[in-house]
């Protein structure tokens, strides 16, 4: 009985007279068309022009249904009352013509079933009722409804039996109706593969942005967590002896959390909202602008760090490009990183905008090493965590390269990263 006139029934039930209903529209415009045809004749008043009119309706409905945005209505529909799983219906308007054209056998089906079960829930019930209601009577046993034969002899008190038969019928084909168009929905509005590769490259696109606003996050919080500890361990170790340095500790200390913290209400501000117009608006540190900051914060964390650049290093940064001055400032960030929490000595960075060889174009070399501080008991450090990862795909996504490990009894982190032509 559940499944006749239970929840999902009635839905699915509602669903196919939804069919019905949107039918009209086209049935009618095919009326005054057959009933041109037949001369003007009546088409309501004859059986035969009513059928010939719904055959004619059909076609129209499925010309129409090749328009793109039927189909997200169909689905948003299904999901609503026919108990479909999102996840097997597609999403968006049909794009291909494969898509618009399952989904016109889709509206098709929909509209020319539903109009036969709405065209059976409006006849059949009164029917039904009247029926029941005949052995109790005599008016309607005698009355012109067509029912005037059990006037004649036979007898009446099978008219309850025939009427409850036909209310049974109408459930039963409304659920046979509903359980079908539930079934075939997936066929017809499941996502194409066009679809499915569409939203796989969505899905590619969304998963790019959070690996780099994760990447954001690691570099900024990881390098002000450790130099922030380090500036606090060498203030404290200082703190009767020299005033000085301590004051100079616990201004970078408080340099490096006031830019943290606005990077980080900035990154977790994108990851709440979810913009797609907002993803590049993250905050990013450059190297021409932000270098000799970070350079100033490492060494305040008690870490020696000697920058070489070229000359004309100032002019060259300048007119870097932008994604490459930002990936390029974060390489180095996370290198001075690795160097504040693994290194034993003073950090030498070298920078340097240089021609690449054989190709015509100029590209970006850092050069970053240390002495490795290798743990009581412990081979020395040979392979990098997360933050070394990072900044492998972060000169990867410009084309270039970085390299890490230990070099002639330093750790050296070595990046290049390819420079337009132009980048001058």
């Amino acid at each position: 009985m559940n499944r006749l006139f239970g929840a999902r029934a009635r839905l699915r039930w509602i669903h196919l007279i939804l069919g019905g209903a949107l039918l009209m529209p086209y049935f009618l415009l095919a009326q005054v068309g057959v009933g041109m045809a037949a001369g003007g004749a009546d088409v309501l008043r004859s059986l035969p022009l009513t059928l010939a009119a719904y055959a004619a309706a059909l076609p129209l409905a499925a010309v129409t249904a090749v328009y793109g945005l039927v189909r997200p209505l169909s689905v948003a529909a299904v999901r609503a009352m026919c108990a479909v799983p999102g996840e097997h219906l597609a999403e968006g308007p049909a794009r291909s013509w494969a898509a618009r054209g399952r989904t016109s056998a889709w509206w098709t089906l929909h509209l020319g079933v539903g109009a036969v079960i709405s065209g059976m829930t409006l006849a059949v019930p009164p029917m039904a009722v009247a029926l029941i209601a005949l052995p109790f009577s005599a008016g309607l046993r005698n009355s012109g409804l067509g029912l005037g034969w059990f006037g004649t002899g036979a007898e009446p008190y099978a008219a309850p039996l025939l009427g409850a038969g036909l209310l049974g019928g109408l459930a039963l084909c409304a659920a046979g109706a509903g359980a079908l168009l539930a079934r075939l929905a997936p066929v017809l509005l499941g996502p194409t593969a066009a679809d499915r590769l569409a939203a796989a490259e969505e899905r590619a696109a969304d998963l790019a942005v959070r690996n780099r606003l994760a990447r954001e996050l690691h570099d900024a919080v990881g390098h002000a967590l450790s130099a922030v500890t380090l500036q606090a361990a060498a203030a404290r170790r200082v703190l009767d002896s020299d005033p000085g340095f301590v004051r100079e500790a616990l201004a970078a200390i408080e340099d490096t959390t006031r830019r943290t913290v606005g990077e980080l209400d900035a990154v977790l501000g994108l990851l709440r909202d979810g913009d797609p117009a907002r993803r590049d608006a993250a905050p990013a540190p450059t190297l021409a602008a932000d270098l000799d900051g970070l350079l100033a914060r490492t060494r305040a964390a008690g870490t020696p760090v000697t920058a070489h650049q070229d000359p004309d290093a100032a002019r060259d940064w300048a007119h870097l490009p932008a994604i490459a001055s930002r990936e390029a400032y974060r390489i180095v960030q996370e290198g001075l990183s690795n160097a504040l929490r693994h290194g034993a000595g003073p950090v030498e960075l070298r920078i340097r905008v240089r021609d690449a060889a054989g190709t015509g174009h100029r590209e970006l070399e850092i050069t970053m090493t240390n002495p490795p501080a290798a743990p009581r008991d412990e081979a020395p450090r040979t392979t990098g965590g997360r933050g070394l990862r990072g900044a492998a795909e972060r000169a990867a996504l410009l084309g270039g390269r970085v390299e890490a490990g230990v070099h002639e009894d330093r750790w050296r982190l070595r990046a290049v990263l390819p420079l337009a032509q132009d980048a001058r």
